[in-house]
């Protein structure tokens, strides 16, 4: 077997292949970062996943300490929200734009950039490709940030990297129906 072959092969066996991620661009005033990656599973339940954030997001990257508490609406207008113990939460992000099973559009500043004259957009694209689906998570924020985009771009690509990391596992491992 060549050198390329085994290569495939083992990608194939596994839950697909490594991520891509970059920041895009930086600028003193806002950033971008992609993260992108296959799945050896049907775009269907990449996109079914996805909306079952509570499964995969990070306990260290909430408000509550605990992944529990948040949910996504997959719906025009839908929150990406979190709860609070004591009856209080925070709106992470509005779904502004929802082709389902295709493409889901959030606008909001995530994580410190909340406290910020920052505004942000995550766009998620599904595509089906040979053997399951890419999935691709763009974050684009701009506005006044303390910290500027340059600075802060590295620190929430590691973050939203993080995150992509554990959306594969669960989206490849997560029980479906029959």
């Amino acid at each position: 077997m060549s050198k390329r072959n085994a290569i495939l092969a083992a990608a194939l066996l596994g839950a697909g292949s490594a991520a891509q991620a970059e920041v895009v661009s930086a600028a003193p005033n806002g950033f971008e970062v992609r993260h992108s990656l296959q799945l050896t599973v049907p775009p269907a339940t990449v996109y079914a996943a996805f909306g079952q954030i509570g499964g995969w997001w990070s306990k260290d990257h909430t408000y509550s300490g605990n992944s529990a508490n948040l949910r996504l609406s997959l719906s025009p207008g839908g929150c990406f929200c979190e709860r609070f113990p004591d009856g209080g939460g925070v709106e992470h992000m509005r779904v502004t734009y929802l082709d389902p099973g295709k493409r889901v559009l959030m606008t909001g500043a995530l994580g410190p950039l909340l406290y910020e004259a920052v505004v942000g957009v995550m766009d998620v694209q599904f595509e089906r490709i040979a053997g399951g689906a890419r999935f691709t998570l763009s974050y684009r924020a701009a506005g006044f940030a303390k910290g500027n985009g340059v600075e802060l771009a590295p620190q929430v690509d590691k973050v939203i990297g993080e995150q992509v990391k554990r959306f594969r596992a669960f989206a490849v491992n997560r029980p479906r129906a029959l």
